[in-house]
């Protein structure tokens, strides 16, 4: 039965890393956004890149195993595959993708483990229920200070007037429908911080590897030292040595605090759900 680890959360919100960090395990290898990658694309998408990975854009962009995304020996003959396959359904597409990394794995190595795919905003395969498909779900949440100050961050620079308030809305409103959604979904889902994360690498992946009943790996904590992923589409930190080489945290909101997002944590049950999703880390993973 093949093993189908699903980071998802708000974009945004440390899911490269955290890909890139279990791939660099020797029983995982992450595959970035595939389910991206992998859906239909609509007409209005032609100029997106998903879409452009079927045509021109395969012989530019570069995937995270060193070669050029046509001449990878995971994603190429897949995406020359897909165009004339696009109707199958997304589970069927990955079913194939697991078929192209059987057939470039090492025979004297065994398969992987779990497969990682860390696509966002895909709430499709979370319930999928395929008797030849395990999945599991890591629900992946940024404190609501630090993504606000993120995301308004161009807004500032530009002046704007509450350049935090539709980044903190957007947080609240996505979150607690992910989290509705995932609690109601037929597969097991563990709840991580990207704080957790950052600050403590080391014993929340170790927290994560018990869950997925594998042994913890220090390579996890220098992704782009040791990473055997194949990521096409994912944040471009990826391919920046010097921000893949460990997991570090971003405290840039501590200097400069968002004033709508301290107010949105005035609400009750916006204090609640950030501190449930992003701090609750004993006893957050959810059996089926």
């Amino acid at each position: 039965m093949t093993k189908l680890l699903l980071i998802r959360g708000l974009g945004h919100s440390g899911t490269t890393i955290l890909d890139l960090a279990l791939g660099a395990h020797p029983q995982m290898v992450g595959l970035g956004e595939a389910a991206r990658i992998l859906e239909r694309p609509a007409a209005a998408d032609g100029d997106r890149g998903p879409a452009r990975l079927r045509g021109e854009l395969r012989f530019e962009r570069r995937c995270t195993c060193g070669a050029v995304a046509a001449e990878c020996p995971v994603w190429g003959p897949l995406l020359e595959w897909l165009p004339a396959h696009d109707h199958w359904s997304l589970a069927a597409k990955m079913h194939r993708l697991f078929e192209g990394l059987e057939r470039v794995r090492d025979p004297q190595q065994a398969p992987p483990a779990w497969v990682v795919d860390s696509y966002q905003d895909d709430f499709i395969l979370p319930f999928v229920q395929d008797p030849k498909l395990e999945i599991r779900i890591v629900h992946l949440t940024r404190d609501v200070r630090s993504w606000v100050h993120s995301r308004a961050r161009r807004g500032r620079e530009q002046g704007r007037w509450l350049p935090g308030l539709r980044p903190a809305l957007r947080w609240c409103r996505t979150n607690a429908r992910h989290d509705r959604l995932l609690q109601r979904g037929p597969h097991s889902v563990l709840r991580v911080g990207y704080e957790e994360l950052a600050l403590e690498p080391e014993a929340t992946l170790k927290r994560l590897c018990r869950w997925l009943d594998l042994d913890f790996s220090e390579q996890m904590l220098q992704p782009g030292s040791f990473s055997q992923s194949h990521v096409l589409s994912g944040n471009r930190m990826r391919f920046d040595p010097e921000r893949s080489a460990a997991i570090r945290y971003d405290n840039a909101w501590m200097a400069r605090p968002s004033g709508v997002a301290e107010l949105a944590l005035g609400v009750p049950w916006v204090a609640e759900l950030n501190r449930r999703l992003v701090y609750s880390a004993v006893g957050s993973a959810r059996k089926r």
